[in-house]
């Protein structure tokens, strides 16, 4: 699979000094641009034009596209799959990999099978329970966790080798993720947890939901003094909220996830509540945007997936630039 410069029609992306993958993302982020990222529903199907209908979603808005993992502890179609799909039409998605159901001898295979079909992004996750999914009686693996999974996936890049010694004779060529959650207890450790996955290997973050923009401000200056920001690209969670009753049942059963009276407030006394959500999403990434140290948003929103792009086109954030699409002009594009 060959991936192509969108500002050079017909020329291959070539390496460039410092990167670890030919990715789109990668190269997004350190040309120091405001990324978007959003979150890619996986269909419970097994056609390709299923997968290919919600990318369309977000076309000319996202930089990348994270293809979930069996969220939720769900069976849906595999992360490595969709991302083979997307990457065969140019998108640039985000391979998520849980270590709930794999161990590192698949995960690894995984690993090199992805790399050779072109993805460049991977997002190494614990992942969740199987107890909360729909196949509670699953057995759970959990051979990894997300650090270990980090330096196992950096080892295979890095030093060319698996991590029982033998040596790979064509690396992965990678761009690596995490997730991290500054609102979840204890609060103070996070920036901490932050240090160790970036030690781990990780040089991008997506966060977990933030709707309070305080506590996001008091993460990311504690991350400042520990050196933490000039190691890492940093891209906060943000998502529409469709009710009252949304997001007091997210607050209540989804751990680490804070959201304040005053959005729920504004939701329950607003005529249409989805549209409230929208805009208080809108106003959420222009605030985190100029929180230092922030280099992108990372949007989920579930079941409004539609809206993603509106929400976008208002929020401002991409200042005219158009992130690549299939099909998109490629002559103006700057992504």
């Amino acid at each position: 699979m060959i991936a192509y410069d969108s500002n050079h029609p017909g020329q291959p992306l070539l390496e460039k000094e410092g990167h670890s993958s030919l990715g789109r993302l990668e190269r997004v982020l350190r040309a120091g641009k405001f990324a978007v990222t959003s979150e890619l529903a996986p269909p419970d199907s097994a056609l390709a034009e299923d997968v290919y209908d919600r990318a369309r979603i977000f076309d000319g808005y996202v930089d990348g596209m994270n293809a979930t993992d069996g969220s939720g502890a769900h069976c849906h179609m595999s992360s490595v799959a969709m991302c083979a799909l997307l990457t065969n039409i140019g998108y640039s998605p985000v391979l998520q990999i849980s270590c709930r159901d794999k161990n590192r001898i698949a995960i690894q295979g995984d690993v090199l099978g992805a790399a050779a079909m072109g993805v460049s992004n991977v997002l190494c996750l614990s992942g969740d329970g199987v107890q909360v999914g729909d196949h509670p009686e699953a057995k759970a693996v959990f051979d990894l966790d997300s650090i270990s999974l980090l330096e196992t996936i950096r080892c295979m890049r890095d030093e060319s080798r698996f991590i029982s010694g033998r040596a790979i004779t064509s690396p992965p060529r990678l761009f690596l993720g995490a997730a991290e959650n500054p609102s979840a207890p204890p609060i103070d450790y996070r920036p901490y947890r932050l240090a160790k996955k970036i030690a781990a290997g990780a040089q991008f973050i997506q966060m977990q939901y933030i709707f309070d923009v305080e506590q996001l401000r008091v993460f990311m200056a504690r991350s400042r003094d520990l050196g933490l920001l000039e190691k890492v690209f940093i891209l906060p969670g943000v998502g529409p909220l469709a009710s009252a009753r949304t997001a007091l049942w997210i607050r209540s059963n989804v751990p680490g996830i804070h959201i304040p009276d005053a959005i729920i407030d504004r939701l329950q006394g607003a005529s249409e509540p989805k549209e409230a959500g929208q805009k208080i999403c809108i106003e959420l990434i222009q605030k985190i945007r100029e929180v230092e140290g922030v280099s992108g948003v990372h949007v989920m929103a579930y079941r409004q997936e539609e809206s993603v792009a509106d929400i976008i086109q208002q929020s401002g954030v991409l200042d005219g630039r158009v992130p690549w699409y299939p099909g998109c002009d490629v002559q103006s594009n700057s992504a």
